[in-house]
């Protein structure tokens, strides 16, 4: 097993859980329930550990390769624990086109890291996305699971202001996803 899925000491609250339950309720299949499963351990835990690939295996009624496959495909998906603000920046074609190497760039000045590494105090890590499918809003940046289209390096700054304030950005988008 992969080091990033190494076993840890698992427990998920009763809201996580009952979270999880309604999932699988809410979809025609166990298993189609995969994916907002995946989200509610993150959610809570910030990763999802090899004991979360067990509960999921279990209560889906799948395999752990098949939990194991998706949550390793999927870019926002994370096996192990994380900073608490991941930022995640499109540098494929149409993204880098308009302008993601200066976005990129203005992002590693300001968190002062350079992408792929956590900032020292654990609140930031910048990573690079192959695509985010929104090629004609770029470029774009992932943070959980919102959507920060065409941006700039006054709406980045104006992120990180957020944050200096204790504020979660607000995605740009008329798409409401679930908090």
């Amino acid at each position: 097993m992969s080091k990033s899925l190494e076993q840890t000491e698992f427990k998920l609250s009763v809201e996580t859980l009952a979270k999880i339950d309604g999932y699988i309720e809410q979809y025609p299949t166990k298993a189609s329930a995969l994916m907002p499963c995946i989200w509610a351990i993150i959610d809570e835990l910030n990763h999802v550990p090899l004991a979360g690939v067990d509960l999921l295996a279990e209560k889906l009624d799948i395999s752990k390769a098949r939990v194991h496959e998706v949550l390793t495909f999927y870019t926002m998906y994370r096996t192990e624990p994380q900073a608490d603000h991941v930022l995640q920046v499109c540098h494929n074609i149409s993204c880098h086109i308009m302008g993601a190497r200066g976005v990129i760039a203005h992002l590693e000045k300001k968190l002062g890291v350079r992408m792929g590494v956590n900032t020292p105090d654990g609140k930031f890590r910048l990573e690079g996305a192959e695509c985010l499918g929104a090629c004609g809003h770029g470029p774009v940046l992932q943070l959980g699971k919102h959507l920060h289209e065409y941006l700039t390096i006054e709406k980045i700054d104006a992120m990180l202001d957020d944050f200096k304030r204790g504020d979660i950005p607000r995605a740009d988008t008329d798409r409401k996803l679930e908090d």
